[in-house]
């Protein structure tokens, strides 16, 4: 990446980088330099009582809400990434192709929750498998990372008297067809690329797809090795 890379200084500046790298993790990875935490300002990078809405961890709620960003932990075994809708249908068509990638039992009861439901936190997981918080977050890491469920909402939590936010959050999850459904209303910024381009549908094949992602890596992080990118896309 160039010596150089863009400074993240706000919820607007995070939204243009992310529309501009297309796939991202959020923290920094063996890759250096691809992250949203390595392109940001140092002083807005840690959540701080007085720093709460100022940095990438608040920044990321106006990124999912956006429309046409998917969040969730699928990039490098499971961890926090951002990716545009055009970038994330590869990743999805290349994924679901993986025999590794299929639902077990549990996450098809998560998925079929879904179907009837639309979304679902994890206090729903744990209620519909008797399962405590570590496994429910984990069971949801793994359906992120065959891209059969994305973050669907962030939201802040007020809490006391005063209604104080304490930067606790509160996620619901859904599928990333009921995200990006070629019908679904587009609730984005207009004038930011891919805007128009809802939907999951692609051409290419699993293969195709995953040439064109590690494509999209090797041009913005030219130094980064066959075995990195291979372990990044899974």
């Amino acid at each position: 990446m160039s010596s150089k890379p863009p400074r993240i200084g706000s919820a607007e500046a995070m939204l243009s980088v992310i529309r501009e790298m297309g796939i991202v993790p959020f923290f920094s990875n063996p890759i250096i330099g691809y992250s949203i935490e390595e392109m940001t300002d140092p002083d807005n990078w840690f959540d701080t009582q007085e720093n709460l809405t100022y940095t990438p961890w608040d920044w990321k709620i106006p990124c999912v809400q956006s429309g046409e960003i998917a969040y969730g932990k699928f990039l490098w075994g499971g961890k926090a990434a951002f990716a545009t809708i055009p970038f994330y249908r590869e990743l999805l068509n290349y994924r679901r192709s993986l025999p590794k990638y299929a639902p077990d039992a549990s996450q098809k009861k998560i998925l079929e929750y879904l179907e009837a439901n639309g979304s679902i936190g994890i206090k729903e997981i744990r209620a519909l498998l008797g399962i405590k918080k570590g496994q429910a977050d984990s069971l949801v890491m793994r359906l992120m990372m065959q891209c059969r469920v994305v973050t669907g909402d962030i939201i802040r939590v007020y809490r006391g008297p005063d209604l104080t936010y304490n930067g606790w959050q509160h996620s619901s999850f859904c599928t990333p067809e009921a995200l990006f459904a070629d019908d679904a209303p587009f609730s984005g910024f207009a004038g930011f690329p891919f805007a128009s381009e809802s939907g999951l549908k692609t051409e290419h094949s699993p293969s195709e797809s995953y040439a064109l992602l590690k494509e999209r890596i090797r041009s913005i992080a030219p130094d980064a090795t066959d075995s990195q990118i291979s372990k990044m896309l899974g």
